[in-house]
């Protein structure tokens, strides 16, 4: 109520746009929204749950399916009540207008502050592996667990010096216990005010999601840094990567383990795609690039609603934003 009451006391100052971030956030706002209302959604939420009932079985499927419907039918309710719904990827822009039938859906691109991750030269000697991502989160703990059950053993039988540091918040202890009975070595950071130190110290990334929506900023953050990356086809979803070229393609263990022994293996492979991946980040998906974007979203939300210009792409069909830009 405190919330709600809040953000009321704002619109009722008469804002020239309304941004609202993430579904969740539309419970602490009115009925009946400002013509000139933007909602940024980071994921298509619906399709999380779904995921994670594809992964599971018996009670535990019938339960994320459960959730997945509800979800469905709050995120659909939600964002049909703004005027324009940004995704931030061409695949998610498709799936929300083909779920939802909503009628404007411009796409910005996700971006990483190029100054923040400044770029290194991989060291020619690699025994690092790093993860970043919270762990209160059920997609990165169920990749998390994928890496430590399935993924490390076969990297610790060819590699038996690896080591593996998982940086994030709240890591459950039944999984930092479960590393440690298994005598991996693996590190647990926990919370930490700035993951670059941590994100520097390490020699390949690891992204072994296999739930989740929308992009992962850890894919951007740790290429910004010169950090080759091994990811499944959902770590690295909605971001364009080309495999083999920009990252390391594995969606199954054996593959993953073995791209992973690979890249700590080989210090020219390490470096092209470090090279390969900081140069695609400086020509596509610096903040300065990706901050014309929102602010071109905002303007055009702002003109829609006071009536200054007609909608553009405002059919019942993915709009032409939600192309992918020719790679060069």
């Amino acid at each position: 109520a405190a919330g709600r009451r809040a953000v009321q006391a704002e619109i009722a100052r008469r804002p020239v746009v309304l941004v609202a971030d993430f579904p969740h956030s539309g419970v602490l706002l009115p009925a009946k929204l400002p013509s000139a209302s933007v909602m940024f959604t980071h994921n298509v939420e619906a399709e999380i749950l779904e995921r994670h009932a594809a992964l599971t079985t018996g009670l535990r499927h019938a339960v994320w399916r459960r959730e997945a419907e509800k979800m469905r039918r709050f995120e659909g309710a939600t964002l049909r009540r703004f005027a324009s719904v940004i995704a931030v990827s061409a695949r998610d822009a498709v799936a929300l207008v083909a779920r939802y039938d909503l009628a404007h859906v411009p796409r910005i691109d996700t971006g990483v502050d190029l100054k923040f991750y400044e770029f290194q030269a991989p060291r020619e000697a690699a025994a690092t592996v790093v993860f970043s991502g919270a762990l209160d989160s059920r997609s990165n703990i169920d990749g998390i667990e994928f890496l430590l059950r399935a993924v490390w053993p076969k990297v610790v039988a060819r590699k038996p010096w690896a080591r593996m540091v998982v940086i994030g918040r709240n890591p459950p202890a039944a999984l930092v216990a479960e590393a440690q009975a298994a005598g991996l070595n693996w590190h647990f950071t926990g919370t930490v005010d700035d993951i670059r130190p941590y994100l520097a110290a390490g020699d390949v990334a690891a992204i072994p999601l296999r739930v989740g929506s929308g992009t992962r900023l850890k894919a951007f953050e740790a290429m910004a840094m010169g950090l080759p990356v091994v990811s499944t086809t959902v770590g690295v979803e909605g971001l364009g990567l080309v495999p083999g070229a920009e990252y390391a393609a594995a969606d199954d263990a054996e593959t993953f383990a073995a791209s992973l022994c690979t890249l700590l293996d080989d210090y020219g492979r390490r470096g092209q795609l470090a090279e390969t991946g900081r140069a695609l980040l400086e020509a596509r998906y610096g903040w300065d690039r990706i901050g014309k974007q929102f602010e071109t979203i905002c303007v055009d939300a702002m003109n829609r609603g006071s009536g200054r210009k007609k909608a553009k792409n405002a059919v019942r069909s993915a709009p032409a934003s939600a192309k992918e830009p020719p790679r060069h």
